[in-house]
């Protein structure tokens, strides 16, 4: 006789998956979304541009390296919940502190194993991320027509400006570097050559610990930040990071201040959320994807060098490069589907990513993002 349920998966349309309940306990409403990376599953949960969202993790084996604090993306896990095929493991990894699902218990996020995530993930592909609703009990009790009808009546990510709620309050600045086998961390030297003022919109750590390795003076601030504010630490260069939510909504406030820096003689470097908000900024639109992109393996080609780039990606809305305006130039396609992975300003030092160059699934296909910045502030300089 099979273990009774303890936790379930309700879809907007219905469908329901069982499984076995770990991590917190509790219900979350969210969206739904798949990742096919093989590793990286902590970074992943700590990545910020998952703010309400479930990740179904295509990969089978969640788990089994355990938790490190070193492979945060930020203090604590943002996205809502996981769906893993099969139920985590004891950690074997010299590395680990702890096990996954006591880690996730303690930081309140749920988790269900046991799942037919190969289903869920065509069920994804083919109808587009549904709104779901994850609940976990471990006396197994569950209301399936209200969960169906909570999810039903979520509103979903359109509209959702979640940038606020993941950016930091205040500014601070930014003192580590990149990890070194056998060193971890590399310190900050007290002097670097570029100024930069980062704007979190839900910045991974690994984003700030590469600017700071391409000799930046990293100082973050607020997404709300204005132009005034930001110019104010005398930047040589802004870069804006990536994030959650809808970029039309984060835009709201956003846009007007990337104009403001736009008509100043200053380098900007945007990745993902931050690619997104510098489309908006010069004219362009953004649309919501049926499912998203979301993992390690996503083949990106340089439209004007022909290089294909293997890069990670996590974004479910993209820049529609049919809007981009005249004196804008695509500079990076999605070689899965044709969509738009980059732009640049023709007449100035200004130019974005949708991808993420820090997470270096190729491994080091796209570091050379970061020494383009590198360069543009020091030719600004000179």
């Amino acid at each position: 006789m099979g273990q009774k349920p303890t936790a379930c998966l309700a879809l907007a349309d219905g469908t329901i998956f069982y499984g076995q309940g770990f991590g917190a306990t509790g219900e979350v409403v969210a969206e739904l979304v798949f990742n096919t990376a093989m590793t990286g599953y902590q970074e992943i949960m700590t990545d910020p541009s998952y703010a309400a969202q479930v990740v179904t993790f295509t990969f089978p084996h969640i788990g089994n390296t355990g938790i490190t604090p070193e492979d945060d993306e930020a203090p604590d896990p943002v996205a809502a919940g996981i769906v893993v095929k099969w139920d985590p493991t004891e950690p074997s990894n010299w590395r680990a502190t702890s096990d996954l699902a006591d880690w996730m218990a303690r930081r309140g996020r749920i988790g269900i194993g046991g799942v037919d995530t190969r289903r869920l993930t065509r069920a994804i592909r083919q109808q587009g991320a549904p709104h779901v609703v994850l609940a976990h009990d471990p006396a197994g009790n569950f209301d399936i027509a209200a969960l169906v009808a909570r999810a039903r009546a979520w509103p979903g990510l359109v509209g959702m400006d979640l940038a606020r709620e993941v950016s930091c309050a205040q500014s601070y600045r930014w003192d580590e570097g990149l990890w070194q086998w056998g060193q971890g961390f590399a310190p900050i030297e007290d002097q670097r050559p570029f100024r930069v003022v980062a704007v979190d919109y839900g910045a991974k750590r690994n984003i700030l610990r590469s600017l700071a390795g391409s000799g930046a003076e990293v100082t973050v601030l607020p997404a709300t930040a204005t132009a005034d504010e930001i110019l104010a630490h005398d930047p040589e260069g802004v870069f804006l990071s990536n994030g959650p939510g809808d970029p039309a909504a984060t835009g709201e406030y956003a846009v007007p201040m990337i104009q403001d820096l736009l008509e100043r003689d200053l380098p900007i470097f945007g990745i993902c959320l931050g690619h997104q908000m510098l489309a908006l900024a010069l004219g362009a639109k953004t649309v919501k994807m049926g499912h998203g992109h979301h993992g390690a393996n996503h083949p990106v080609r340089d439209v004007e060098t022909g290089k294909v780039e293997i890069t990670s990606m996590n974004h479910g809305f993209a820049v529609d490069a049919q809007t981009l305006p005249e004196g804008v130039i695509e500079t990076h396609v999605s070689l899965f589907d044709g969509s738009n992975c980059g732009l640049r300003v023709a007449d100035r030092p200004v130019f974005s990513v949708q991808y993420h160059p820090e997470a270096s699934p190729g491994p080091q296909d796209s570091a050379y993002l970061f020494e383009r910045f590198a360069e543009a502030m020091a030719a600004r300089r000179r």
